[in-house]
């Protein structure tokens, strides 16, 4: 009985494999907008009433692939730090900078799912919010570790932001779990954001007759990013 459940539970996982890589190529070809079940479930040679056995709408399919997406890019991330541990804290930032764009241009519709226009009509659920948290923790991991090696170049010169900013710098360190000085933590976020931002331009073809090939721009920005951080070699 439990040999047979688990081979049950295998097929339904691997179907569901198929069924979500299908969903990705047709993304492809008609963005997240053009999404459908039933597109999808001809592509598989399935009746559509089967499909909706494993996805009961095209925004659970939808939140599946945000998901998924999510976890890969953190994923990446996370290894790229892990493999430039030794090169410092600016190696890492560089290192995770640097796997963050080169997800976005192997994937650019799963990059675009996340970060590019609101699907009309879907509303991203709670589920979503762990997988999206991680990309932006793992690359301010990065600080909280430089922090606590003493490895931050504080500046003293800067005018103390305003109560509703100094509350979501709270936040942000709170579940970095450090006491990250609010002046690193959203000058963290501003060079995160502004990451997302070039790579966003990018791939969206905005450099064209411009920076592009962007390649030299992002090397020196990255690095621009991880002065305005603060963060020292080790």
């Amino acid at each position: 009985m439990n040999a047979s459940r688990t081979a049950r539970e295998r097929a339904r996982s691997e179907l569901i494999s198929e069924i979500k890589e299908a969903a990705r190529r047709q993304l492809s070809v008609s963005g997240a907008q053009g999404l459908s079940l039933r597109a999808v479930a001809r592509e598989l040679g399935m009746v559509s009433s089967a499909l909706y056995r494993y996805f009961a709408s095209r925004d659970e399919l939808l939140t599946a692939l945000i998901i998924d997406a999510y976890e890969a890019l953190a994923a990446e991330i996370e290894a790229a730090d892990r493999a430039a541990l030794s090169s410092g804290f600016r190696g890492r930032w560089e290192a995770a900078c640097r796997a963050t764009r080169s997800w976005a241009t192997a994937h650019p519709h799963e990059y675009a799912l996340l970060y590019g226009s609101p699907v009309p009509g879907y509303h991203a659920p709670e589920a979503t919010i762990a997988p999206g948290s991680r990309v932006p923790t793992a690359l301010l991991a990065i600080v909280r570790d430089a922090h606590e090696a003493g490895a931050l170049t504080v500046r003293t010169d800067e005018p103390p932001p305003p109560p509703a900013l100094i509350d979501q710098a709270d936040r942000i360190a709170a579940v970095l779990a450090s006491d990250i000085p609010h002046s690193v933590v959203i000058r963290s976020a501003t060079a995160w954001t502004q990451l997302f931002g070039m790579i966003t331009f990018e791939l969206f073809g905005q450099y064209a007759n411009s920076l592009d090939p962007a390649d030299a721009f992002f090397a020196y920005s990255v690095d621009r990013l991880a002065d305005l951080i603060g963060l020292r070699e080790t």
